[in-house]
């Protein structure tokens, strides 16, 4: 991969995770201004999961076989700019769903795209990707520290910035460089697509106990997302929106020292560590408070870094060993439809019901619901699902090295 190409991927990566950053940390705060219950709160941040649960099919059955990576790219940010752009001036809860609904099932298929577009023009994606992605975890943090610098976090304005973005994004894509449909002319089926022919490896105990926990532990997972902004700008923290992007500082740090660790602890304790780091974040969550103890709610900002990658990182990896090379994509698709989409899509439901259970009858200055009640709730679920886990995992090692192994 060349120089001017690598400049390419990392704009391209930098502008597709501004987007999504801009917009969605804050979107519980803004709601809340216009009165959304947390029901609806919930279901409104429910959309990017529907979106993740579609996207397979948009990049599967139409990119894959009949157009250009980087042409759907370019249309779907179009066209979910304009559809941004609208939902910025949306007021009604039923209604701002299923716009919302819309943008992302334009939004998210766009994530698969910038990835295959990355990988097409490069020689050794294991060692040339990390570096271009991580631009789009940069995109993310610039987003954020604009928002809570500009003071805007409970206003439509992120939305409109996240629209005027992915304008920008649509007409960077036609110059990026030319990546061919790979399916074109092959049968693609909904089995492909899903990555259900990953379902045969649910035969073995270890990897279904890790699906199933995958799934769980996305439930408790969604409070975060949905409603930390929300959190932080009722207990008046200022730029919520700027501190929370020592999650993604955090992040960087430990993907960096994630392979120190990953060597020495191997996938159950990596995996352990991220689902404890779950918990306690929300227990420094729920006894923090804006005065003496606003550290405990930092920290468990910055606990973010080791949920994400000692989970979700060790878990791709986890699953790159344990699947065969036949079905390796597959498994990493289906995975992803498991966590991201069915997990989360259950995780903001639940959530905003919690949140609107915990609703104060009388709102204390800004504070109108029990936040430290709140809290416990997927705390203790991290817990229980963290406990369960550890009892009954148990890592096989690779199968594959095992039958080398016999061999011999």
């Amino acid at each position: 991969m060349n120089a001017t190409v690598r400049v390419q991927l990392s704009i391209m990566m930098f502008i597709e995770f501004f987007v999504w950053g801009v917009w969605f940390v804050t979107m519980g705060t803004y709601l809340g201004t216009l009165k959304f219950s947390g029901t609806a709160i919930g279901s409104a941040y429910s959309t990017t999961n529907w979106g993740a649960i579609v996207a397979p099919f948009i990049v599967g059955m139409i990119a894959d076989k009949f157009f250009s990576a980087e042409r759907v790219l370019g249309v779907l940010h179009l066209v979910g700019a304009g559809i941004m752009w609208y939902l910025s001036t949306v007021t009604d809860p039923t209604q701002f769903f299923f716009v919302a609904l819309a943008y992302a099932m334009c939004y998210m298929p766009t994530i698969s795209l910038v990835n295959a577009i990355s990988f097409e023009q490069m020689t050794d994606p294991a060692k040339e990707f990390p570096s271009v992605r991580v631009l789009g975890t940069l995109g993310w943090i610039v987003a954020g520290l604009l928002v809570g610098w500009m003071g805007v976090e409970a206003t439509h304005i992120p939305l409109q910035l996240a629209a005027g973005s992915s304008l920008l994004m649509g007409l960077y894509s036609f110059s990026l460089p030319h990546t061919p449909p790979k399916s074109r002319g092959k049968k693609v089926t909904i089995s492909d697509v899903l990555g259900l022919e990953a379902l045969s490896l649910m035969k073995e105990r270890s990897f279904a106990i890790f699906v199933i926990s995958s799934l769980l532990i996305c439930i408790p997972l969604a409070f975060y997302y949905n409603f930390t902004n929300m959190f932080l700008n009722a207990n008046e923290v200022s730029n919520a929106a700027g501190k929370q992007t020592m999650g993604q500082m955090s992040e960087v740090f430990f993907m960096l020292v994630m392979p120190f660790f990953f060597v020495r602890l191997g996938v159950k304790k990596m995996l352990l560590i991220g689902m404890i780091a779950w918990a306690i974040r929300y227990f420094f969550f729920a006894f923090g408070n804006p005065h003496g103890g606003v550290w405990l709610w930092y920290f468990g900002i910055i606990l973010h870094g080791i949920c994400y990658d000692f989970f979700f990182v060790t878990g791709q990896l986890y699953v790159d060993k344990k699947a065969p090379e036949t079905v390796r994509a597959s498994a990493q698709g289906f995975i992803g439809v498991v966590t991201y989409g069915a997990g989360m899509v259950i995780g903001s439901i639940i959530s905003g019901r919690v949140v609107d259970m915990y609703k104060l009858a009388e709102p204390i200055g800004k504070v109108e619901h029990n936040w430290q009640s709140i809290w416990l709730v997927p705390g203790t679920m991290a817990v229980i699902i963290t406990i369960l886990f550890a009892l009954v995992f148990r890592d096989n090692g690779d199968p594959k090295d095992k039958k080398t192994a016999a061999a011999q």
